[in-house]
């Protein structure tokens, strides 16, 4: 038990500020679409077809003002998405009339805030030490859980320490550690396996990743380039008609490659806030190349489908909005009280004073 106290104690003083920086941010993510303020945010969603393809034909008329992706707007957001190729973006309303514009995401605080959450502003990186930071965030749930059985006589829940001093913090990071333990437990674990997939496979089984990787493949198609002029109403249309009851969530033009336009699409049963039922057109004539139906993917897949929406809170309505919020702030305070305690309210060691040595007789 001393080794696992000792365990405890180092790596959450370690990693302690990054879980903080992780709670804190996501607990302001989960309400973004609410704190969005801009004009239109808060419109209803039109899925209607022709308004659909008559706003793709209007963002995409001129080729040298093109974005590389659209993102349409949702239930609880209003607003379209944009993104260009020099990184830049912008919202639209849902006819297609510019809102915003930003040329850096430093503009919006809630793209900044998104790459905080998701890569610490360092990538790739960042995004590995997010994962690493997630899956010690377990063990430190876990053994939490287990050091707190010893003092379990005298739980008291309390939201914030009695008052800032090293015994009082340590005795609200246990006691608020075991409640939120579950919800923390779901977060870190779901968001583990969505930067690390090879995690996957302690959940979904041995070959869920191979399945994951095939599931979210772009199909092989030549590079060729896109067509100066396109008939997007078409291609909204023939997405629409090959899934009538599935809203269309985002049109993107060939990446890293690819000669395919990519639509991607959310049928009513899917989780998943853009939806996994994608459909691939030709970038020179427009022609359909393949569909996939979320539908038809193996239930590894499904289920994997389901995570980031859970520790997201993009499901479950206000209810699970509010206990990820919790879930959040509990984090936030357990990983800056942890490294306070740790690093600069340790008690000091005092040293017997020496004795006199008595002298000879």
């Amino acid at each position: 038990m001393k080794t696992l106290d000792l365990l405890h104690r180092w790596i959450g003083g370690l990693i302690g500020l990054i879980l903080a920086v992780l709670g804190f941010s996501g607990a302001l993510l989960v309400h973004k679409d609410i704190w969005v303020l801009l004009p239109h945010a808060s419109d209803a969603q039109l899925q209607d077809t022709a308004a659909v393809a008559a706003t793709v034909e209007r963002i995409m008329a001129d080729p040298a003002t093109r974005p590389d992706m659209i993102t349409f707007a949702g239930p609880d957001f209003g607003l379209n998405r944009l993104k260009f190729p020099d990184g830049s973006g912008a919202y639209t309303d849902q006819a297609g009339n510019l809102v915003t514009r930003w040329s850096s995401q430093w503009e919006r605080p809630e793209l900044w805030l998104f790459d905080l959450h998701h890569h610490l502003f360092a990538g790739d990186t960042g995004e590995t030490a997010n994962g690493i930071a997630a899956i010690a965030g377990l063990f430190l749930t876990i053994s939490g859980i287990i050091l707190w059985a010893r003092t379990r006589k005298t739980f008291e829940f309390r939201l914030i320490p009695r008052r800032i001093s090293r015994p009082a913090v340590l005795r609200h990071h246990r006691d608020l550690g075991v409640v939120a333990a579950p919800f923390l437990i779901l977060a870190l674990l779901t968001g583990g396996i969505l930067v690390f997939r090879p995690m996957a496979a302690l959940i979904l089984g041995p070959t869920a990743p191979a399945q994951i990787d095939a599931s979210l493949k772009t199909p092989a198609y030549p590079s060729v380039r896109l067509a100066q002029k396109h008939d997007w109403r078409a291609i909204v249309e023939k997405a629409r008609t090959r899934f009538r009851d599935a809203e269309i969530r985002s049109l993107s033009l060939p990446r890293q490659g690819s000669g395919l336009i990519t639509v991607r699409m959310k049928r009513p049963d899917e989780w998943l806030p853009n939806g996994r039922t994608t459909l691939w057109f030709a970038a020179d004539d427009g022609r359909l190349v393949k569909a996939r139906d979320a539908a038809h993917l193996p239930e590894a897949v499904k289920i994997y489908n389901m995570f980031y929406p859970l520790h997201a809170a993009k499901v479950g309505g206000l209810g699970y909005r509010l206990v990820m919020t919790f879930t959040g702030l509990a984090l936030g305070l357990l990983g800056s009280l942890t490294a306070w305690s740790f690093w600069f309210a340790r008690k000091r060691i005092r040293r017997p004073a020496p004795r006199l040595v008595q002298a000879q007789r």
